[in-house]
């Protein structure tokens, strides 16, 4: 029988947090200023309504407390140390379907704030019995998994080493789903973190992990994509985002190269889109994918070829794509112009919308002028319960703590995005 994927009796939730060490130390944000080109395709939507201001009394708007920066580990007696983990990043968020609840997927993790704490591993899992939409509380996680005891890594492999395909140092994930009774992470295993030739994306493999008890076991599907070091360097199944499943019956995956360790000099922002059927993708059937492709000068869904870039420009790191309401937002950490950028579009193969920076490193160029600004930052995923499309939460990271003896992640919480 399953383990349950929840406690009988998850340990009351706190608040705040940072984060981590030993992923980022190749990171050298970019400061140029241009602006990522446009994506490609076709087809209607609609765009879901804002939320409302909350009233004090008639006649009387508030302002609305949102969540601008707020930490969510690497604070003592917050909610993530309380279930075991002092300091991670990414924290990508998905829906559990199965019991309407939320999970936060973690990369490298460590068990405390200071840089002499145990290392965790990645990808580690924290959840929320309730998530506020509203941005008035921040994120507060209830339990961790294996569920019932301290937040603890995953999958089932070993750290520098070869577990059979070749020298790997972590794997990160890069996004999670649930659906039909069973949890999805994909991930992209590193070789490289550091001194990467120009040209080379370090990766050795992206994969996909699966949990059909919610979390507390992962098997992995035997089919890998193979990476920069065992031959297919910028593979563009390197890193995934699980768009959601549609009305019209297919999951939407989009995928780029992997460029996690934000020097990949050939990324150049190359972004692709696919569709599976749920239950193709269930059986590890990843050949009966369709794919979003310019061929005999249009753009098509076909199998005849491999899917087309949709969008270029600047490098792109860590990105997150989900349907909220009735409407496709997209966010992605541009290297180059040193932000957190949203873009839009009605369904996921029509004109997506400019970028649009929300949260901005410490160097301001015009178009940042009046943006949130986080030194260091990356990630920036979209939470899949977000209040609308036009007031998103995002889960910022952050790679150097300013605190001396901190470990170097954290991950933060902004609401009220409108991208």
């Amino acid at each position: 029988m399953p383990t349950p994927s929840q406690p009988p009796q998850p340990p009351q939730p706190s608040q705040t947090g940072l984060r981590d060490a030993t992923r980022r130390s190749a990171l050298k944000a970019g400061m140029g200023f241009a602006l990522g080109a446009g994506l490609l395709g076709a087809a209607p939507g609609a765009a879901a309504a804002d939320s409302r201001s909350a009233r004090t009394g008639p006649g009387r708007p508030t302002a609305r407390l949102l969540q601008t920066g707020t930490p969510l580990c690497e604070q003592p007696g917050d909610s993530a140390s309380a279930q075991g983990l002092g300091s991670g990043d990414l924290a990508i968020p998905y829906y559990r379907e199965h019991d309407n609840t939320w999970g936060y997927v973690f990369g490298d993790a460590f068990g405390g704030i200071a840089q002499a704490d145990p290392y965790l591993g990645s990808p580690v899992i924290l959840n929320q019995a309730n998530f506020d939409a509203s941005g008035r509380t921040p994120i507060s996680f209830s339990w961790a998994m294996p569920t019932g005891g301290a937040a603890d890594q995953c999958f089932d492999y070993a750290h520098r080493a070869d577990n059979g395909h070749g020298f790997e140092i972590t794997r990160i994930p890069n996004d999670c789903i649930e659906f039909g009774g069973r949890t999805y992470i994909q991930y992209t295993s590193v070789a490289l973190w550091e001194n990467i030739p120009a040209g080379y994306d370090g990766s050795l493999m992206s994969g996909v992990a699966y949990s059909d008890d919610y979390g507390v076991t992962w098997q992995d599907y035997p089919y890998h994509w193979a990476g920069d070091t065992q031959g297919t360097n910028q593979s563009m199944y390197g890193m995934w985002s699980f768009a959601g499943i549609d009305p019209d019956g297919w999951l939407y995956i989009f995928s780029k190269r992997w460029n996690g360790t934000h020097s990949n000099t050939a990324d150049g922002g190359a972004i692709q889109l696919f569709r599976i059927r749920p239950d193709e993708f269930r059986a590890a059937n990843f050949g009966a994918q369709e794919n979003w492709a310019f061929l005999d000068g249009r753009w098509q869904w076909t199998r005849a070829v491999g899917p087309s870039v949709m969008l270029s420009g600047n490098r792109i790191g860590e990105f997150s794509v989900k349907r909220i309401g009735n409407t496709y937002c997209m966010s992605y950490f541009d290297v180059d112009d040193y932000a957190i950028c949203t873009r839009t579009a009605p369904r996921p193969d029509a004109v997506w919308t400019a970028p649009k920076p929300q949260i901005v490193g410490d160097g301001l160029p015009p178009h940042h002028w009046g943006k949130p600004q986080l030194p260091f930052l990356y990630g920036g995923y979209i939470h899949p319960g977000s209040a609308s499309a036009t007031s998103l939460t995002l889960i910022a990271s952050q790679w150097q703590s300013i605190n001396q003896g901190k470990t170097p992640y954290r991950v933060l919480q902004y609401d009220g995005i409108r991208p």
